[in-house]
This record gives structure tokens, sequence and C-alpha cells, in this order.
């Protein structure tokens, strides 16, 4: 029994990496051709980086079950700290050298502030955890918008005022500009980083979900109380999933700074609203699903730029499809259609005809 359950994951699993692995060749052979506009072109690294957002975010929602509102701060850590790296020693080092630093630093800092946060929020529960980790996102957020960071001769300069109070010589250099960002981030990103990235990702999590540590997280989500009864540390296992995945926001950050020359925290880029589009993602892919919040990402990504034609009835049509696919994959009658109606269903039918 144990065989079968093992050799089904691992099928499912094999599955989730040859979908991304096809979609990559595919979108690659298309894009060497010179058949992919450059709208779309612009799009993939940040696909990439959405797709590690929605895959990091069902860890702590689907298989933790916690509601959290703060991955776009996890998001930003990474991608501000990075991208400060980079312009630091941007010509000192090799390019692969540097983004793999920048990438380690990202991925690092934000799970620290993952832990950190972690500690006094996952005692919380439901919507009080949403509402705390909603505004830990907007605090790391409005914190950036008011750093100026500076470097000279002198060494660096650091103000929470403006950029006067830095106090440069001559010739001095600004890093941080508090709300203008950082300007001048090399563009190490690519779609091939981008899918390696993804993959990493892919291998961690559902690692993380298959193994002892993944079951207990699972069992806390199921019954606490049953869980803490039969000796599994709830903090721990909490504060596990909560640290994986603010670290694979992090790294997401890294790829998404380094794909643009001006790096700002604004509400548009790391606001609320685009950590509730991460939960959208998780949701509409089904809580728990991995693969379908890579399908839900891709497809919630790419859909808006494809009703671009469409002008002022783009987001109602956006909308519309939302409801529909959410309604079709969750209404009761919808769930007892696709059971009734799926190729599974149909398989097992024909087979247990062939054998009659």
């Amino acid at each position: 029994m144990k065989k079968l359950l093992t050799n089904k994951i691992f099928k499912n699993n094999l599955i989730t990496y040859g979908i991304v692995i096809i979609a990559f060749v595919v979108i690659s052979i298309i894009k060497g051709t010179g058949n992919l506009s450059s709208l779309f072109t612009g799009l993939l690294v940040p696909l990439c980086a959405y797709i590690i957002l929605a895959v990091s975010l069902n860890l702590v929602v689907g298989i933790s079950g916690e509601l959290s509102l703060g991955h776009a701060g996890f998001m930003c850590v990474g991608a501000f700290s990075s991208a400060l790296f980079s312009k630091c020693v941007v010509g000192t080092m090799p390019d692969g050298l540097r983004f793999l630093l920048a990438l380690i630093i990202g991925s690092v800092l934000a799970g620290i502030i993952g832990v950190l946060i972690g500690i006094p929020v996952l005692r919380l529960k439901g919507d009080y955890l949403a509402i705390v980790t909603l505004a830990f996102g907007e605090i790391i957020k409005n914190i950036i918008n008011v750093i100026y960071i500076g470097r000279d001769s002198k060494g660096f300069h650091f103000s929470m005022t403006s950029e006067m109070d830095l106090n440069l010589e001559a010739g001095g250099e600004t890093l941080i500009n508090g709300a203008q960002g950082i300007t001048g981030t090399p563009k190490d990103s690519s779609f091939l980083i981008g899918f390696i990235l993804v993959m990493i990702t892919l291998f961690i999590v559902l690692n993380l979900i298959n193994s002892r540590d993944g079951r207990a997280i699972m069992a806390i989500r199921d019954n606490r109380i049953a869980a803490e009864s039969i000796g599994i540390n709830i903090t721990k296992y909490k504060l596990l999933a909560f640290t994986v995945s603010s670290v694979l926001a992090g790294a997401a950050g890294v790829l998404y700074s380094h794909n643009l020359n001006n790096l700002q925290a604004t509400s548009k880029n790391f606001g609320y609203n685009m950590s509730i589009m991460f939960l959208v993602f998780v949701v509409l892919g089904g809580i728990g699903n991995i693969r379908g919040s890579i399908i839900a990402a891709v497809l919630l990504t790419l859909l808006p730029e494809l009703l671009r034609g469409l002008n002022a009835y783009r987001m109602l049509i956006y909308a519309i499809v939302l409801i529909a696919i959410m309604l079709f994959n969750w209404a009761p009658g919808a769930l007892a259609f696709r059971e009734k109606y799926s190729i599974k269903n149909w398989l097992s039918k024909k087979t247990g005809k062939e054998e009659m």
C-alpha cells in the first residue's frame, strides 16, 4: 500500500515537472523563431516570479492552512536587498556570480524577516492572522519608501528624512532614494533563470509536502488538537512552512527586481493588492493544489494582456472569466458534473466493461 502511494506521488510530481519543462521548451522555440511578441517576451520573467510566489503561498494557505496576506512584503525584502547588493558590487565580479550572491542574500533576508514575523504572528488564527500579515506587508513597503542610502569615499550614509540629509561628497552616489527606489539595477534575470528557479521551487515544495515534516504540517491543518495530542510541535512546523514560503517569496523578488531598471516600492508592485492577487492564484488553482497554482498564475497573468485589444471591456471580461472559472472549480453542481464526466471516470468504466 505504501509503495503504491509512493508511486502515485512520484507520478504526480513527474507530471508537474513535465508540464513546466514542456511549457519552457515550447515558449523557448517560439521565442527563438521570433514569433513571440515583445509584450509577451517582457512578461516571461515576471510570470516565472508569479509562479514561484503562487506555489510558495500555497505552502502556507493550502498545506499549512493559514491565511497570509503579507506575501508581497517578503517579495519586497528580497527585491530591494538583492538590488542594493547588485548595484553596490556591479563591475567588481562576473554577472553570474553577482546574481547568485544577490539571490542568496535576498532569500536569506526574506527568510529572517519571515521568522521574526512568524514567531508572534502564527499564534493567531484565521482573519486575525490575515489582518496582521497584511499590516506587516504594508509596514515593510512603507519603511523602504522612507529609506535613503548613499555612498561616497567616506563609506555608506543612511537617512530616513531626505536625500539631502545624506551629506554626500561631490561625486557620491545615491543607492536608495526613498520613494524613488533604486535606479540602475543590472538586468541579470532571464527566462532561463526564471525557469530554473521555478523548478527549484517545485522541488523544495513538493518534497516538503511529501516528507514527514509535510505530513505533520497537514496534520496540524486538519486537526490542531489531535496533532498536538500526539506530540507534534505546532509552532515549529507552522513556522517551518511560513519560513520556507518567505524564502521562496524573497527569491521571486530577486528575480523580479533584476528584470527592472527602476525598482520602486509602490502599491502596484508590492502592496496589498499584489498579495491578494497571489491569494487569488492559490484559490483559483485549488487550495493545496500546486499544479493548479501554476496554471492559475499563468492564466491570470496572460489573460489581461490577451484582452488588451478590447479596451474598456477588458477588465469586465477578465472579471467574468474569473468568476466562471471559480464556479466551475468549486460550485457543488460543477464538482458533481466534473466527477461524473471526468476522463478518469470514463476510463475506469471502459476498463470495467472490457474485463466483463
